[in-house]
């Protein structure tokens, strides 16, 4: 990734979870479909006008003893000290009458990918953009229903929701010290509006930016090597979180909560692989979860855990 970027030569990529798979594709594999993209700044897809078909939609979440499991191992590794947030997923089957390409096609979202017929996700979360050498981030932590009364100052001042998101902006910012200076918050706690057939929400962002330091410069891959696994998708402090997570959640997340991006030659625009279906041994899963502090109650997690199980066809 160093390599093209210092040439200057358009790619796009995936990069899974742990950071041990990571796929590179040429303008050449991009115009050939190897993947269907859809994002602000590339698309490989004609838009044209489909009316969207009636569809079914059944997700089976696990029970919420089974939830309980690996949310109790993340407290008590909270109550110790061993992490201020954890990132806690879990992969929920669906049943529905789209296909993984209906999906991609049908769904609102910033950022869609269609790879194979593996996985299809529709992000609504940047990772990094990186525009003349400057780089920005915009951490997406906290969600409520759209629909509860007073919701978003509800959501700005719930105590768990609040201690999540200063965790992941105060991560982040110490994220991009590492490749940049003069690095501030520009916007905080943000609110965007998501809407949903099955569920509308809102979901708190925040936007934090600085300029690239000269060594780092069209060094693309240097500086994802240095940034990921994204703080948003993971906790802090980031190595023994890992930890926790490989141990709590039963199942891989593989490229759900990696990320994905497209360098155009000058600038970078890149999202959080988040909103994940994947197709295992022709069933489709969902993966889905949320921040865990101290704070946090089972019952309010399990319930954001479900319903982030949502396709935003409307």
């Amino acid at each position: 990734m160093d390599e093209l970027s210092e040439k200057k030569e358009p790619f796009f990529f995936l990069i899974n979870f742990l950071m041990d798979e990571v796929k590179i594709f040429t303008e050449i594999e991009i115009q050939n479909n190897t993947l269907l993209i859809d994002f602000p700044n590339i698309t490989n897809i004609n838009h044209q006008h489909e009316d969207i078909p009636n569809f079914e939609w059944k997700s089976f979440p696990e029970t919420l003893e089974k939830y309980q499991k690996g949310f109790e191992l993340v407290q008590e590794n909270l109550r110790k000290g061993n992490s201020y947030l954890i990132n806690y997923t879990t992969k929920t089957e669906i049943e529905t009458s789209l296909s993984l390409e209906d999906i991609f096609k049908f769904s609102k979202a910033k950022y869609k990918v269609q790879f194979k017929n593996e996985f299809v996700f529709f992000s609504p979360e940047t990772f990094v953009e990186i525009v003349d050498n400057k780089i920005f981030t915009h951490p997406m932590k906290g969600t409520i229903d759209a629909e509860i009364e007073d919701a978003i100052k509800i959501l700005k001042n719930d105590p768990k929701e609040k201690a999540e998101h200063y965790t992941v902006v105060d991560l982040l910012r110490n994220d991009l010290s590492m490749v940049a200076d003069k690095v501030q918050i520009k916007e905080f706690q943000r609110i965007d509006y998501i809407k949903t057939k099955q569920k509308n929400l809102l979901a708190m962002s925040s936007e934090i930016e600085g300029e690239i330091k000269p060594e780092y410069q069209n060094k693309i891959g240097t500086i994802l090597q240095k940034l990921l696994p994204a703080g948003s998708i993971l906790g802090a402090p980031k190595p023994k979180t890992l930890e926790i997570i490989l141990e709590a959640e039963q199942y891989e997340r593989g490229f759900y909560t990696g990320i994905a991006g497209y360098f155009d030659g000058k600038n970078l625009d890149s999202c959080v692989m988040i909103r994940f279906i994947e197709k295992e041994n022709e069933k489709l899963f969902f993966k889905s979860g949320g921040g865990i502090t101290h704070q946090s109650d089972l019952a309010s997690e399990y319930e954001e855990m479900k319903n982030k199980i949502y396709v935003p066809i409307y």
